[in-house]
């Protein structure tokens, strides 16, 4: 397994960074309900309790499939989490009665469509540091003003490849190549992502190690204009590109290899087609490379040595990527 690389980091810090209810809370940012409409949304609070968890107790409690429940994102076991889910309004009688000591439900809305999966804007994160050092608070400090002004690589976080690493990429590759069969198809599903993030984050590497200082444009990148939520390839990096991407209005994007999918040409190509496979028969994606957090924040308690973060972050990236960008180094 690569290991993610923080070049903008010079040094490595040991503080103490553990995942549970206390420590990691983490709240949707949701997107505009309708107000109207034959779905009921449910804002949920739960502890110690995945999103499967939480899908399987409310099919089981409502004698639904789980398929009727919507969501907008995957959430942590080991983690205080806030999600919105959605069920069909004809069950707002009988969810009255739903209780569980792992899960709450905060507040409902209605709308006029099932939540999916990227029907949200981001997340919130606030996460407790332990046995943060006073020396190293202002080293804390100047890299998230460096991650403020130039964004952070968007890897896909340790979570996303399970505790085997090796053997679940071993058997992702498997499952890609038809020499093993997974009859769960939502596990044979998630060891292909599995497998398609491998090729991303290796990508990402590799470009970070073109330029130490920020990461270097090529020609024949793919780019996501931010707020259009298009791609789009230019004809060459000009300066209105150059400053459109320090603006943090467009990002680079890497491939997730795949069918159908929009690929780099030119010099950006070169590297490109070394972290892909023609194999796999899953759809394939863009991912960008560099994301922005926003609203950060960062408090210390001396007495305590504990330092508190607070920040936002598109979704899909990972907040355990921030901390180990803080740290400068792998957690797993």
């Amino acid at each position: 397994m690569i290991e993610r690389f923080y070049p903008a980091n010079d040094k490595v810090l040991k503080f103490k960074f553990v995942q549970n209810d206390e420590d990691f809370i983490v709240e949707e940012q949701a997107i505009k309900f309708s107000g109207n409409g034959s779905f009921l949304v449910l804002k949920i609070e739960k502890t110690n309790c995945d999103t499967w968890e939480l899908i399987d107790r409310l099919a089981k409690f409502l004698n639904v499939f789980s398929n009727e429940i919507g969501y907008a994102g995957l959430k942590d076991k080991r983690a205080t989490t806030i999600q919105y889910i959605t069920i069909p309004k004809k069950y707002s009688k009988e969810i009255k009665l739903f209780k569980n000591k792992k899960i709450q439900i905060l507040d409902t809305f209605l709308h006029n469509a099932k939540l999916n999966i990227g029907d949200l804007e981001g997340n919130r994160f606030k996460i407790n540091l332990h046995d943060v050092e006073i020396a190293d608070i202002n080293h804390i400090q100047k890299i998230i003003k460096q991650i403020s002004k130039d964004g952070m690589p968007n890897y896909f976080g340790y979570q996303r490849f399970g505790k085997e690493v090796v053997d679940n990429l071993a058997k992702a590759k498997d499952v890609v190549y038809g020499e093993e069969i997974v009859k769960d198809k939502k596990l044979s599903k998630m060891l292909v992502a599995a497998y398609q993030s491998s090729f991303f984050n290796a990508w990402l590497v590799e470009r970070l190690k073109i330029s130490k200082d920020e990461f270097e444009l090529l020609d024949g990148d793919v780019f996501l204009d931010l707020q259009k939520d298009k791609l789009f390839t230019p004809k060459s990096i000009t300066a209105n590109i150059l400053n459109d991407f320090k603006n943090s209005k467009i990002t680079p994007t890497g491939l997730l290899p795949g069918r159908k999918v929009f690929k780099a040409v030119s010099e950006a190509l070169k590297i490109e087609e070394k972290y892909d496979d023609m194999y796999i028969q899953e759809k394939g994606y863009r991912r960008e490379a560099i994301v922005f957090p926003r609203d950060i924040s960062c408090k210390y308690d001396a007495s305590k040595k504990v330092c508190t973060l607070d920040f936002i972050l598109p979704k899909g990236s990972y907040a355990t990527v921030f901390v180990e960008y803080l740290a400068n180094r792998n957690f797993s």
